[in-house]
């Protein structure tokens, strides 16, 4: 049991979001997701947030770097929590990362040659910031 403990209400204070793969535009091929810088922080998590599907399978991973344009590689199974599955129509997905590059991102493999493609968009949370604000 917790005692004493102040109520906190403003999470927005402690995490910040950017994005990774923009949301809006539809998309028939496989998309590469902007790197976000998760310096400065002790958690971050992936939020995929898919709208329509209509055809083809979407299939996201998570990327890691050192760097913020190149030496992209998929992220090892044992640094995220969570496993990123086939995008499914309205059916947000959480994955936490909990690996030491800097920069990550979000890949969308598209395969089954859709003619309509999907809506989706995938967002980065960081948070434990060292200082706050966020």
């Amino acid at each position: 049991r917790i005692r004493n403990m102040p109520w906190r209400k403003d999470l927005d204070k402690e995490i910040s979001t950017s994005v990774s793969v923009t949301q809006g535009a539809l998309k028939t091929t496989t998309t590469t997701g902007t790197g976000v810088d998760t310096s400065g922080c002790n958690s971050v998590a992936v939020l995929l947030l898919p709208g329509a599907i209509t055809d083809g399978t979407h299939t996201p991973s998570i990327e890691e770097s050192d760097a913020s344009g190149s030496g992209y590689s998929t992220v090892a199974a044992a640094d995220l929590s969570g496993t990123p599955a086939a995008l499914t129509a309205n059916t947000i997905q959480e994955i936490g990362y909990k690996g030491r590059k800097r920069y990550v991102r979000v890949v969308v493999t598209v395969s089954g040659s859709p003619a309509t493609g999907g809506y989706y968009g995938a967002y980065v949370v960081r948070g434990g910031a060292r200082s706050l604000p966020q």
